[in-house]
C-alpha cells in the first residue's frame, strides 16, 4: 500500500514539474524603435500634424477676416444684423477652440493607427517564436516594469532577427 501511496504522490510531482511554464520576456517598443518603417509612420504622422495645422490656419484666418469686417462695417449694421454677426463669429471661436482640443486626439488616433501594423507584425513574429521555443507566457517589458530579467530568457533579439532588423551591440 505505501508503494502504491508513494508511486502516485511521485507520479503527481512528475506531472506538476512537466507542466510548469516556460515564461519569457520581449522589449517591444525597443523593436518597434528599429524598425525601418517608422521612418514611413513618423513622415506620415507630419505631413498628417502638418494638415491639421493647415485646417486650422484656414479656420484662423476666416476668423480673421470675418472680425475686421465686423469691425469695418459696424456702424452700417442694423441690431439683427449686428446681432447675426457676432454669433458667427463666437461659432467660428467656439470651432478654432474644439479643434485646437480635438487636434492631439486627433494626432494621437491617427499614430496609433499607422502604428498598428507595425505592432502585429512583431506580434506575429512573437507568437512564432514563442511556439518554436515553447513559452506559455511573455511579459513586455516597459520602463516601470519587471525589476529583473534574465537576458536567457529576453526574446527581443530573436523576435528581430525573426523580423531581419539588425541588432546593435549593447542591447
Amino acid at each position: 500500500m505505501k508503494k502504491i501511496i508513494v508511486s502516485i504522490l511521485v507520479l503527481v510531482a512528475s506531472l506538476q514539474l512537466s507542466a510548469q511554464s516556460k515564461t519569457g520576456t520581449i522589449d517591444t517598443e525597443y523593436i518597434l524603435s528599429k524598425m525601418p518603417e517608422l521612418t514611413q509612420v513618423q513622415e506620415d504622422l507630419k505631413a498628417y500634424n502638418a494638415k491639421l495645422e493647415g485646417d486650422l490656419k484656414v479656420k484662423v484666418d476666416d476668423y480673421q477676416s470675418k472680425v475686421k469686417e465686423y469691425q469695418e462695417k459696424v456702424a452700417s449694421f442694423t441690431d439683427p444684423m449686428k446681432k447675426t454677426k457676432q454669433e458667427e463669429i463666437i461659432g467660428l471661436e467656439n470651432d478654432i477652440t474644439k479643434f485646437r482640443q480635438n487636434g492631439s486626439q486627433l494626432v494621437q488616433i491617427e499614430q496609433n493607427r499607422l502604428l498598428q501594423p507595425l505592432y502585429q507584425k512583431i506580434g506575429k513574429a512573437l507568437e512564432e517564436v514563442a511556439k518554436a521555443e515553447k513559452y506559455t507566457q511573455v511579459f513586455t517589458i516597459t520602463t516601470s516594469g519587471l525589476a529583473y530579467v534574465d537576458p536567457n530568457f529576453d526574446l527581443t533579439k530573436t523576435v528581430m532577427n525573426k523580423l531581419g532588423i539588425k541588432i546593435e551591440e549593447g542591447k
